[in-house]
């Protein structure tokens, strides 16, 4: 016979550790069940708590949709390779992102298309941005960092752009297909677009419209 005694404590959640608790129950409701099915009052039950305690952080479900999708993004960090060259560390971290994140930018996206955006009131470029989350600036990136040091390259010679467009062209062909990208993509990206263009201004060369 189980008695009171015997039946487990609930510990109360505060801070930091309810709100991480509320966000994930936010996500998981968001997957399950989509943004436009998606309620405080479901959330509240799927976290086991009252709406009372989401109304008190986020003052209605696209604060708090967006809120999640920040959480989940964050709490699920993409590592950096370290292959010992650019080219492998390139192909690596692509790979990765474009795994890791297709399925995260497909509910981001649903979640935009399905009334997210209207409630919200943002732009798309505005939704983008907070579903992408804060950048480091190019030169900033790890794996330019170490193959600078390495000598492979010279950052001072490269315009941020030019290092930032492996990264925008993944994240622009995950969003508009919704789903990883084929190895080939992500080769064609390294091998045809970034490193010819990234030899030509580490040789100093500017491109010049023709005559």
């Amino acid at each position: 016979m189980v008695t009171e005694a015997s039946e487990p404590v609930r510990r109360r959640r505060h801070g930091k550790q309810l709100e991480s608790a509320l966000l994930s129950a936010a996500w998981d409701e968001l997957v399950e069940a989509g943004y436009a099915r998606l309620t405080m009052e479901s959330i509240a039950v799927r976290a086991r708590t009252s709406e009372a305690v989401l109304y008190r952080r986020w003052a209605n479900k696209d604060q708090l949709v967006l809120a999640a999708l920040e959480h989940h993004r964050n709490a699920n960090p993409v590592p950096v390779p370290d292959t010992g060259a650019l080219r492998g560390d390139l192909l690596a971290q692509l790979t990765a992102l474009s795994e890791a994140l297709a399925g995260f930018f497909a509910i981001a996206a649903a979640a935009a298309f399905s009334g997210l955006r209207a409630d919200s009131g943002l732009t798309p470029a505005q939704i983008r941005d907070k579903v992408m989350g804060d950048r480091p600036p190019p030169h900033e990136r790890a794996i330019y960092q170490r193959a600078h040091h390495r000598g492979e390259i010279d950052l001072a010679r490269i315009p941020a752009g030019v290092l930032a467009m492996p990264f925008d062209l993944v994240r622009h062909d995950m969003l508009m297909d919704l789903k990883p990208l084929e190895p080939a993509r992500i080769q064609s990206i390294v091998d045809e677009l970034f490193l010819p263009l990234l030899r030509s201004h580490q040789a100093g060369r500017k491109s010049r419209p023709s005559a």
